[in-house]
């Protein structure tokens, strides 16, 4: 390994820094990953890092060095940092013994192949990043294939969205498109869209018989979604809600759909 890190003006400290940013992610290719588990969970699932920074203290541990073993195959930089280096990187007064930068991989729907799963979740301008990295990590709680974005959702690859994910980000698949892109990929072949509204005209998400695959189609967590794409809908279904809320979080009430679909056993037509 190199020297230890001690330098805020060191150039690789700068580009880490910048992956804060939607704008530096972009300009590098690259996004931030905190803390050994989440770095471990990347490795595994067949991701090696581009740049691994490793504090002093954890250098010798086994996860840190088959980290670095990954990132050197790969061939990636491995960098001994101090823990003040680590939270200027991080942007955390107590940061974690690893961060690490990986590089972007675009999934476009032409990648995504619906059959391996039996629900995936649809979100349309989706804003909150800890929001989608919790609905990730319900997708991989419940095999679900994954998420696709659409009109101007989040960035997935932002530090929080790959924090609340807890790897997640890593075993689910992660699309972007426009709204008209991904209603043609989704009429183009199987799959129920289930759009979660409010209002009257909805069924209790209960009483639907689930089809293979399901897309939950989830809206933007201030205004729902859209009257069109709730229109195209086969089916929109409601949570009931008992108390004065008229709505649930955006991720619990994914969570909610998620394991209703799972539950149930993902077979049949929609009881409308």
């Amino acid at each position: 390994m190199r020297p230890t890190i001690t330098s805020f003006s060191n150039d690789t400290v700068k580009r880490l820094r910048s992956l804060h940013d939607r704008k530096g992610r972009r300009a590098e290719g690259l996004f931030l990953v905190e803390g050994l588990r989440l770095v471990t969970e990347a490795v595994d699932a067949g991701r090696a890092p581009k740049v691994l920074l490793v504090s002093e203290e954890a250098a010798a541990h086994p996860l840190s060095v088959a980290a670095a073993a990954a990132t050197r195959d790969a061939g990636g930089e491995v960098l001994i940092a101090t823990r003040e280096i680590l939270a200027k990187v991080t942007g955390k007064d107590n940061p974690g013994a690893v961060a690490a930068a990986f590089a972007v991989w675009p999934t476009p729907l032409a990648a995504i192949d619906r059959t391996t799963a039996a629900m995936w979740v649809v979100c349309e301008g989706l804003k909150d990043p800890g929001n989608l990295g919790t609905i990730l990590r319900t997708c991989d709680a419940t095999g679900a294939g994954g998420v696709i974005l659409l009109d101007h959702s989040c960035d997935p690859f932002g530090v929080e969205a790959v924090r609340a994910s807890m790897g997640a980000l890593f075993t689910r698949r992660v699309a972007q498109a426009d709204g008209a892109e991904f209603f043609a990929w989704l009429r183009a072949g199987p799959g129920m869209l289930a759009g979660a509204v409010l209002g009257p005209d909805t069924v209790d998400y209960r009483a639907v018989r689930w089809a293979v695959p399901t897309f939950l189609f989830m809206g933007n967590e201030q205004s729902g979604l859209p009257a069109d794409y709730a229109a195209a809908c086969d089916v929109r279904v409601g949570i009931p809600m008992l108390g004065k809320a008229d709505s649930l979080n955006v991720a619990v009430a994914a969570a909610v759909l998620l394991y209703e679909v799972l539950g149930q056993g993902r077979g049949g037509d929609p009881v409308i």
